[in-house]
């Protein structure tokens, strides 16, 4: 009898819907040979994805068991992104969960050590060995975890030189002599110049001395770019120069901190702080623009991936090292851009422009398209050489909570098109093809401080042509321009942008080197739109920004329509409302905000424990 109920009760069991999960285990030290369990991990997650792509083709996975990628700590440095393809979708039932351990803090890097340290006269030096077969160039250098200067002639930046005059003509850029002393022959030079809202990355081609000035020519792309482009552009106005400095030669290495890395013999030279030990110190150079690919298609796009405590480590971007960097705005490069002269251009849109670019886009650490249902949750983006994530076109229903940005050298987070590069940038983008569009994403309770630490016209979160995208209580800081910017295209022309929200942000210490900025800032024609809640305080007061005055808390620029703006405090009522279109609702913004609103913005309470 009690045999029969034993069977009866193992039949009951079996018939009850126990939900489970399949587990592949991934640890440094595994093996990819492995059977991914717990005692056998596997040592990729490259293989572990395969392994449980082969988990669905064989239907070995029940409709509501997730597939759980179980990381143990430590770090997995990578020759290649890690692709993420339609075959490697989940379901809502059955999602495919990349996760941390318990307790553990696994981390995908795109960075390699450099050793063999030796000390030569005043410098430490190594020699770069190639990575994966072939050499490589970088703009970051990484000592015990924090981030080494490149060689530069300013330690203060507001002690930099001022220009003395912009010859588009000749394309020459004139600078005072004197600060060109000892640099006439040096190679691999790079000049960094302000622009109103941007900074340029320029490769000094020539440099001719002529009495107390000196001209500066620059090798092309960047040659014809920068001085055709009209926006943004140096200033030459009494007071106001733009400000530069140069970077990138051995000449300029006098600082403890900074490096230099001589491309021809392939020796990286290095200054220590007074707390580096160089033959214990852990050195680290990016070599991967991209740590991981997910990349559906509009007809199949790949859903149900989810990112759970992982860390993003260690990428480069290189594009300016090889054609330099005239960004548009808020890190968008210029390809091509000029004046129009008469302005206008035929058919309906923007008959009175005066000007026309075109862009491309920084890579990302992890970047994402034609996606749907992607999650990342307690993941870190940091040391990072360009943007920390990127969902670029095609994404919906996405989520990012609780995440830390921080020390990137460009944008924390992009979201949906700016421009495609064959798309002139000032027109309104509506696709036929809806799927096209950037949606429904949820943007919160994310850590997003020191970013845009190289490329200081860049921005924490940059929103393009998206809709129904929902921004709130994140904390922003340490930011060198904007904090969120949100739209794209400068028209008034009705398109795919409509119901964002930007909600309950905290958002300080911020302009930390532009202006023509805010905490919140926004482009273009956004019907049922709203700008709420949210927190704006402690801007920075840098001393070279191309006009002291042209600062805000919140910014509704070129075409902004239809936004409901209300609610949101900050110490005082400076706004800028600038040639935008109809629609716009501004209530009770500034000091008379009430402190509830007030306390309530930023990282919810559940999740602060990630500014720690």
């Amino acid at each position: 009898m009690r045999k029969l109920r034993l069977n009866l009760l193992a039949l009951i069991l079996s018939l009850a819907p126990f939900s489970f999960s399949a587990e592949i285990y991934v640890s440094p030290k595994g093996n990819d040979s492995n059977s991914g369990t717990k005692s056998e991990p596997k040592a990729t997650l490259h293989s572990a994805v395969r392994e449980a792509r082969e988990l669905r083709r064989l239907l070995k996975v029940e409709k509501d068991e997730p597939i759980r990628i179980l990381m143990q700590g430590g770090v997995y440095n990578l020759y290649e992104p890690v692709f993420i393809r339609p075959e490697d979708s989940g379901t809502e039932t059955s999602p495919t969960i990349i996760e941390a351990v318990k307790g553990e803090r696994p981390v995908l890097s795109g960075g390699m050590q450099i050793s063999g340290w030796k000390k030569e006269g005043k410098f430490w030096t190594a020699d770069v060995p190639s990575f994966n077969g072939n050499r490589i160039i970088f703009r970051q250098l990484w000592i015990n975890g924090k981030k080494a200067v490149r060689a530069r002639n300013v330690s203060d930046f507001e002690k930099m030189d001022r220009i003395r005059s912009n010859d588009k003509k000749n394309e020459i850029l004139w600078i005072p002599a004197s600060a060109v002393k000892g640099l006439t022959k040096a190679e691999n030079l790079e000049l960094v110049i302000h622009q109103m809202w941007a900074i340029a990355n320029l490769r000094v081609k020539s440099i001719i001395v002529q009495g107390d000035s000196a001209g500066i020519k620059f090798h092309n792309p960047e040659a014809r770019i920068q001085f055709e482009h009209p926006w943004p552009q140096p200033m030459v106005k009494e007071g106001l120069n733009s400000a530069f400095y140069f970077t990138n030669a051995i000449e300029l290495l006098d600082q403890p901190g900074e490096w230099y890395h001589d491309t021809k013999t392939n020796k990286l030279y290095y200054l220590p702080r007074n707390d580096e030990d160089m033959k214990t110190a852990e050195a680290i150079v990016p070599v991967l623009e991209t740590l991981v690919e997910i990349t559906g298609t509009l007809d199949r796009p790949v859903k149900h991936i989810q990112f759970k405590g992982i860390g993003f480590n260690y990428t480069t971007w290189t594009r300016p090292s090889e054609k330099g960097h005239v960004p548009l705005q808020a890190g968008m490069y210029l390809v091509d851009g000029y004046k129009l002269r008469p302005p206008g251009v035929p058919g309906n849109f923007n008959k009175g422009i005066e000007n026309q670019g075109w862009i491309g886009r920084p890579p990302a650490a992890v970047m994402v398209q034609a996606a749907q249902f992607t999650k990342f949750e307690e993941c870190r983006f940091e040391h990072l050489g360009s943007c920390g994530l990127d969902f670029l076109y095609g994404t919906r229903y996405d989520t990012v909570n609780a995440c830390v940005f921080r020390d990137i050298a460009g944008n924390g987070m992009q979201i949906g098109k700016m421009s495609d590069i064959a798309m002139e940038t000032h027109l309104p983008y509506d696709p036929s093809d809806e799927r096209e569009i950037c949606s429904h994403q949820t943007i919160s309770n994310n850590y997003i401080t020191d970013v845009t630490n190289d490329d200081w016209g860049c921005v924490a979160i940059c929103a393009g042509f998206v809709k129904d995208i929902n921004i709130e209580h994140n904390e922003i800081s340490e930011i060198s321009y904007s904090g969120i910017s949100l739209g794209w295209g400068w028209t008034k022309t009705v398109n795919c942008m409509r119901n964002n929200r930007v909600h309950a942000n905290y958002i300080h210490h911020y302009a930390k080197h532009m202006y023509d900025v805010a905490g919140v800032y926004t482009l273009s024609v956004q019907s049922k739109s709203s700008i709420t809640e949210n927190v704006v305080d402690h801007i920075y007061s840098p001393s070279y920004v191309h006009d002291p005055h042209h600062w805000f808390y919140l910014y509704t620029d070129e075409g902004s329509s239809f936004f409901t703006v209300k609610d949101n405090w900050c110490p005082e009522e400076k706004f800028l409302q600038n040639a935008n279109g109809p629609g716009n609702e501004w209530l009770n913004n500034g000091p008379m905000v009430s402190d509830s609103i007030k306390n309530n913005a930023g990282i919810n309470e559940n999740y602060k424990w990630i500014l720690r």
